[in-house]
């Protein structure tokens, strides 16, 4: 959802020119937050921008609504989103595809078509948006001819259930939960309309189930769009059918749904209380899971970097607490979990150069730092980094540089080494871009040497101006895969201690605790090294190559 924020800019604009092919936007949600990101409802960019949202449940229909999306599109006229969620988009499942069609070649169109493609004036503006506003309204008649929201009416006056996204696959299950533990609600009382697409909302369908019963739950993850349009609806018919959902207080704007919140629900309905097994949705096990925190991956060289600037605050006399560190998105924001606890701040791409700028105009008089990935650099960093140089802000920017955009799937990013680069692309060279912006005052380093990164970090943050350390090793990961070989790191076991300071200061998973020492996993261990580098007692030593 996050790139989705970013692109949107353009993103409204292509929805009132409208497209001449079919264009589908796909955006995955993430309720419950499991990968630490805003919990944002992406459906608030649909109706905003008059565009058609399909929301699929299963794997298959993920195959299914996508075909059918560039259908639509073509249709249509206009963009249409894809909607998943995060237990959607990580599932796996067996699919019924069919053979695919090969592209076709075609010669490029060039359309030159003012009223359509620009915004120069009012007229130009209002009539796109009549034009999108008609596309809208023809995509619910394509929608119902097509049948894709699955209308199932019970027994007049029973409870229906009207369910988007996941929560379709949660209802069968939430029936049996709710029956077992004492609803006694019959199968043939429960109407259902499970959605496809919420937005164009589905008026006729809502109408017929709100005619139909006298209780009515709206099951959809975050926010409550759908139920808004329900409770819009009934009053325009003059009904008074109870709605049950987050407006009422029985569901809840934050988190994922399940099969044991939707049966909460059923027992709202029949206003029986909840018992308390189901109170907090289904969470059987989770009291036994055990504490992970999220760190680097074993040979990470972003590990190096954080131990570094820690090390360099200290030695500089300063206290971890008085220097302000901010953070960017990738794999170089775990740098604020332990055992480093360095970053501050983790706001969107590119946030990391200007939020420190912020700080120090506010009238910060100690250093402050500011850490950013090669690939975010590439892709946000580079404005920040001259507006530094533009206002002269003393200010240490460090570029994390593994070569790749690790965090989101190994893609290549500008900097990556050529060999990897697909023709007729070049890499792009990151010393070079920032020397050309007028930064005079750079190093480069290698973070798996943590003495010679730690000087070069005291030496930037001592220095006055706008400073940048390139922090320069290749992502472990796509090292192990090119069997890049570093040497061989183990534990004497006659000189451990066993003070954990390996342990603690690097936080590395190949480090594992036994009875009375330290070992190394050698099938995680890359041999960077920086174990050995903390060691006081010389009891983990590289093996030179």
């Amino acid at each position: 959802m996050s790139g989705l924020n970013v692109a949107y800019d353009s993103l409204i604009g292509f929805a009132y020119s409208g497209t001449n092919g079919g264009m589908v936007v796909y955006v995955a949600d993430d309720p419950g937050v499991t990968t630490g990101m805003c919990e944002q409802d992406s459906r608030g960019f649909a109706i905003m921008s008059d565009m058609v949202m399909l929301e699929p449940a299963t794997v298959q229909e993920c195959y299914d609504y996508t075909k059918f999306a560039f259908e639509l599109s073509e249709a249509i006229g206009a963009p249409v989103f894809l909607r998943g969620v995060t237990n959607v988009s990580q599932s796996h499942a067996l699919l019924e595809y069919e053979e695919r069609l090969l592209p076709v070649e075609k010669e490029p169109i060039l359309k030159k078509d003012i009223a359509k493609y620009t915004k120069a004036g009012s007229a130009i503006c209002t009539a796109q948006h009549k034009a999108l506003i008609s596309s809208f309204a023809e995509a619910e008649k394509i929608i119902r001819v097509k049948g894709l929201n699955e209308l199932k009416l019970g027994k007049k006056g029973g409870i229906g259930i009207i369910a988007a996204g996941v929560s379709k696959q949660y209802l069968t299950e939430a029936l049996v939960l709710a029956n077992r533990e004492g609803a006694a609600i019959a199968e043939e009382n429960i109407s259902t309309l499970k959605l496809a697409a919420t937005l164009p909302f589905p008026v006729q369908e809502l109408q017929a189930i709100l005619q139909n019963c006298s209780v009515v739950i709206v099951a959809e993850e975050l926010e409550p769009h759908l139920e808004r349009e329900v409770y819009h609806l009934a009053y325009k018919l003059g009904m008074d059918t109870k709605i049950i959902g987050k407006m009422d207080g029985t569901y809840s704007r934050l988190g994922e749904y399940n099969a044991g919140i939707i049966a909460q629900g059923l027992f709202a309905a029949t206003g029986k209380a909840v018992p308390a097994v189901l109170k907090g949705g289904i969470t059987a096990g989770m009291e036994l899971a055990a504490a992970r925190p999220i760190t680097t991956c074993s040979g990470c060289p972003h590990r190096g970097t954080y131990m570094a600037i820690n090390a360099a605050i200290k030695h500089l006399g300063y206290k971890k607490d008085e220097i302000m560190v901010t953070g960017d998105i990738g794999c170089t924001i775990l740098g604020m979990n332990p055992p480093f606890h360095t970053l501050w701040t983790e706001v969107s791409m590119g946030a990391s150069i200007p939020i420190a700028q912020g700080y120090i105009q506010a009238g910060v008089t100690k250093p402050v730092l500011a850490t950013i990935g090669d690939s975010t650099f590439f892709h946000a960093g580079i404005p920040g980094l001259i507006n530094a140089i533009q206002q002269n802000v003393d200010l240490t920017v460090v570029i994390l540089d593994n070569g790749w955009t690790a965090m989101t799937g190994m893609q290549v990013n500008p900097g990556t080494l050529q060999d990897y680069q697909k023709d007729p692309c070049q890499q792009v060279d990151l010393v070079k871009v920032v020397q050309g912006l007028g930064v005079e005052q750079l190093w480069l380093t290698d973070p798996y040497d943590l003495a010679a990164t730690t000087k070069i970090m005291q030496e930037a943050i001592d220095t006055k101006g706008v400073k940048v350390v390139i922090a320069r090793r290749e992502c472990a990961i796509q090292a192990t895969r090119r069997k890049v070989d570093y040497g061989k790191v183990q534990v004497i076991q006659e000189k451990c201690t066993n003070c954990k300071v390996c342990v603690n200061i690097t936080g590395c998973p190949a480090l594992v605790l036994a009875e009375n020492s330290v070992y190394i996993d050698d099938s995680q261990c890359n041999g960077c090294g920086l174990c050995a580098q903390v060691c006081k007692f010389n009891a983990i030593q590289k093996e030179a190559k």
